[in-house]
């Protein structure tokens, strides 16, 4: 496993999990595009910004625990797991209080040291299953 706690892959999540939305603005290009399932995906920072607002909302104690990333000319793709507590609606799953850990895997396409494009692939059924 590399050493990711620099990548911008790290330093996105780190940030949206923390709830400073304002570091968003030095790592995810204005225009950048967000590819994520469950009707989430974004085409502008501003509108990440207000996924991640809601992704809050509903899950107060979100956590991206980034397990390993790979980087190579422009590109980082990390292995992640995500956990917390589904108080509130966010992409379709009702909130019900419960906890849950989920599987993620995030590809990024980098410009200028900033996020230009996005995929993220999550285990919905294990979220669903768990909640």
């Amino acid at each position: 496993m590399s050493d990711h706690r620099d990548s911008v892959i790290a330093r996105w999540l780190r940030a949206g999990d923390q709830g400073d939305l304002d570091a968003f603005d030095a790592l995810l290009h204005e225009d950048v595009m967000v590819h994520a399932p469950g009707g989430l995906s974004t085409s502008a920072r501003a509108q990440e910004k207000d996924v991640w607002r809601a992704a809050l909302a509903a899950m107060p104690d979100l956590h991206h625990e980034v397990q390993e990333v790979v980087a190579e000319e422009g590109v980082e793709m990390a292995r992640v797991i995500v956990t917390g507590t589904m108080v509130g609606t966010f992409g379709g799953v009702d909130g019900t209080g419960r906890s849950f850990r989920m599987d993620q895997a995030v590809v990024v396409h980098l410009r200028d040291g900033m996020v230009q494009e996005a995929w993220e692939i999550a285990d919905l059924t294990a979220l669903k299953e768990q909640i």
